[in-house]
């Protein structure tokens, strides 16, 4: 974790919107695979590479530090209880979104 991370202080970049110098697709790429790499589930050279695409361009690195900063908070915060209709609600509309992928 480097300093700034853990600092928990925001990236250089947040002030202002910074143009592209890579095609958007390699952002893609990378946002595909950024839950693994936040939870250290990806292989030694796939995180360098995200690592050193995440100091070219300021865009992604502004993502990665708000979704650090959203997983920190859902893992600190109470699970709320839900009723058993609510409960089985949910288990319904995800089931209806899961059959229409």
């Amino acid at each position: 974790m480097t300093k700034r991370q853990a600092s928990g202080q925001r990236p250089r970049a947040s002030m202002t919107r910074h143009q592209h110098n890579h095609e958007k697709s390699k952002c893609l790429g990378i946002l595909r695979q950024l839950s693994a790499y936040i939870d250290d589930e990806l292989a030694g050279d796939i995180c360098h590479e995200i690592r050193r695409h995440l100091g070219a361009c300021p865009n992604c690195e502004i993502f990665v530090f708000s979704l650090r900063q959203t997983v920190s908070l859902c893992r600190h915060s109470p699970v709320p209880s839900l009723s058993t209709v609510d409960r089985s609600l949910m288990r319904r509309k995800i089931l209806k979104a899961a059959q229409t992928r």
